[in-house]
């Protein structure tokens, strides 16, 4: 059976849809009003309608011969009174018709979801439209289920400030990176192409510099871009800070020689295919001679939550210490990086939401994270 979904701004509009796609012997199952609703509405969005409706499935009529769904007819003029009962009656069908197609979701859901109080099967459908994997919001209801009293339940706001501490519990957070004045210390950032490390290299430079008062140097190995370097180079000369380009072993090891009086020492790599297995080695001896303190791997926030945890597997052969998140302003949810978060890798220690500097890029913090996942 092959339910589709049609939504618009009027029934109209959407019964229209529906003719023109399945045409007039089309079932409509299904129809209710959407405020784009998360978290039992905490946040509330524009009004739209939304139709289900299906060719395979045979709803027997509860209206009269002639109320039934049909392409519509020019109206005779002029037209005749609407029967008294009829709002009545449509209002009996849409009930009916939305108790049927209730019941067939539930039979469709697997028996774990089938078995949700109502309150929990809600929740699980929000988990959804927040694109988090189906595994993971049955295994986060789940626990809901299982540590919260039956009589909180009913209660909204307490079951959803309770999956708020449930997901805050599943980011692990690294910190900051550490800048102690007494030693140098060298943090460098990996990861694929066109994450946005460069530009994050410059944000952690510029904050260190300008707000933390540390003496910082930058040193790129980032030598297969030219528009690269330059964009390094420019950052560095406004923020006024030392900066080397290396592009061998004995290289790095002039470079921090020079650098030695610095607290912290920035390094940009150049950006690998998580496939490329011989690039991530080179580059890991390039950390090994750099003696690296932090590896921080970076990763877009709009990959899809597949590519985000093979990437992070193939990249382990960086030894990264900490993950940093970024591009989260393009993102039209955050569900995809939770099966990142929880697959044991590096934990959090930046988040990036755009392209200013040294503006856009924060601390990562549990809580807000867990917000944010959650449509906040």
């Amino acid at each position: 059976m092959e339910l589709r979904t049609y939504k618009a701004t009027t029934m109209h509009e959407a019964l229209s849809l529906v003719r023109c796609e399945l045409g007039p012997d089309a079932a409509i199952l299904h129809t209710r009003e959407v405020r784009n609703r998360r978290l039992f509405g905490l946040l509330r969005g524009p009004r739209h309608i939304e139709v289900t409706a299906s060719v395979d499935v045979h709803v027997p009529s509860r209206l009269h011969a002639e109320d039934r769904f049909r392409p519509p007819r020019p109206a005779p003029n002029p037209a005749p009174a609407t029967p008294p009962d009829a709002p009545e009656r449509v209002q009996g069908q849409l009930q009916h018709l939305q108790a049927m197609i209730e019941q067939l979701c539930r039979q469709q859901q697997s028996p774990a979801a089938r078995d949700l109080p109502e309150e929990l099967f809600r929740l699980f459908t929000d988990l959804i439209e927040c694109d988090i994997d189906e595994d993971v919001a049955r295994e986060l209801i789940g626990r809901i289920q299982s540590e919260t009293p039956r009589r909180e339940l009913s209660e909204p706001m307490l079951v959803a400030a309770r999956l708020a501490r449930v997901l805050e519990s599943e980011i692990p957070i690294a910190g900051p990176i550490q800048a102690p004045t007494d030693r140098q210390r060298v943090a460098a950032l990996v990861g694929p192409t066109g994450v946005g490390k460069t530009t994050t290299i410059a944000k952690l430079a510029a904050n260190f510099r300008l707000k933390e008062k540390r003496r910082v140097g930058l040193i790129t190995v980032d030598t297969y871009r030219i528009a690269a370097v330059e964009q390094l180079r420019t950052y560095a000369d406004i923020i006024d800070l030392p900066m080397h380009v290396v592009s061998s072993p004995r290289e790095m090891r002039e470079a921090l020689r020079r650098m030695d009086d610095l607290d912290l020492v920035l390094m940009d790599t150049a950006g690998r295919s998580p496939k490329d297995e011989v690039r991530i080695r080179e580059l890991r001896a390039f950390l090994d001679e750099a003696g690296a303190d932090e590896i921080h791997l970076v990763l877009s926030g709009v990959t899809g939550s597949r590519t985000l945890v093979q990437t992070a597997e193939r990249f382990a052969a960086a030894r990264p210490t900490a993950l940093i998140l970024t591009k989260l302003d393009e993102a039209t949810s955050l569900g995809n990086i939770l099966p990142l978060l929880r697959s044991g890798g590096p934990p959090l220690s930046y988040l990036t939401n755009g392209q200013n500097v040294p503006d856009d890029i924060e601390t990562a913090d549990a809580a807000r994270l867990a917000g944010m996942v959650l449509g906040h």
